[in-house]
């Protein structure tokens, strides 16, 4: 999910290998270190969007509030759509009737992951979230560690962490499309820039079965603007 991976980094954890401690450690200093991580309890992103393949493009600003709760506001075409999790119960707007409904399981799964925040990163054993070390792999030009990362519901993700700069370059896994069906995406990372002590990318390419379908490029990074409870929860 776009709203993680922002703030994504890892605590050497006892059950990985030494090479993958040595790896997630030097993770975590790039991202700007445990300390500062630690210090995010919300997080606002702003940005733009185009959506490839339809043509279409919009704004939109993500919202996370430690530990899981989520939401996503897109406007586009002169509508607003929200997907939001407040920590029990994923809901959306319906873009044809502008009322809001729980999503289906299949969805909620999806998005209850991307809800995961600071704490299930730094914590990743209270959530049942596991990483290997899958070797090492060149993509385009970038020499990365190859991490797999399995969510409690058996979800996996691959992360491809750049040699380098110890920056996460690409990630692969399952995801839904647009039609509700199960699809392979590719999402790459890049422009990190510097905020409040972090390092964030601010343009992410996403790649659905090879083709090219989305691009979010992020304008604006706040952390710690006291977000409200009531803005994750699902209104009538």
């Amino acid at each position: 999910c776009a709203l993680s991976v922002l703030c994504f980094c890892l605590i050497s954890y006892p059950c990985f290998s030494q090479t993958a401690k040595d790896i997630l450690g030097k993770w975590i200093e790039a991202q700007g270190g445990a300390k500062v991580l630690e210090g995010i309890k919300d997080t606002t992103v702003n940005g733009t969007m185009e959506l490839i393949q339809m043509g279409l493009s919009g704004s939109i600003t993500m919202y996370q509030k430690e530990p899981n709760k989520l939401r996503m506001d897109i406007e586009v075409m002169g509508m607003v759509i929200t997907q939001a999790f407040d920590g029990q119960i994923a809901w959306m707007t319906n873009p044809q009737t502008g009322t809001t409904e729980e999503m289906p399981e299949s969805q909620a799964k999806e998005v209850k992951r991307q809800a995961l925040g600071n704490d299930s990163l730094l914590h990743p054993e209270k959530y049942g979230i596991s990483y290997e070390l899958k070797g090492k792999e060149k993509v385009d030009d970038k020499d990365c560690f190859v991490l797999e990362q399995t969510f409690a519901d058996g979800h996996k993700v691959t992360l491809y962490i750049d040699s380098a700069t110890y920056l996460p370059y690409k990630s692969t896994g399952k995801t839904l499309n647009q039609m509700g069906a199960e699809v392979m995406a590719e999402t790459y990372f890049s422009n990190y820039q510097k905020v409040d002590g972090t390092t964030v990318p601010h343009l992410m390419t996403v790649f659905q079965e090879g083709k090219e379908f989305m691009k979010m490029t992020f304008t604006k990074v706040s952390y710690n603007t006291g977000l409200d409870e009531s803005l994750f929860k699902m209104t009538k």
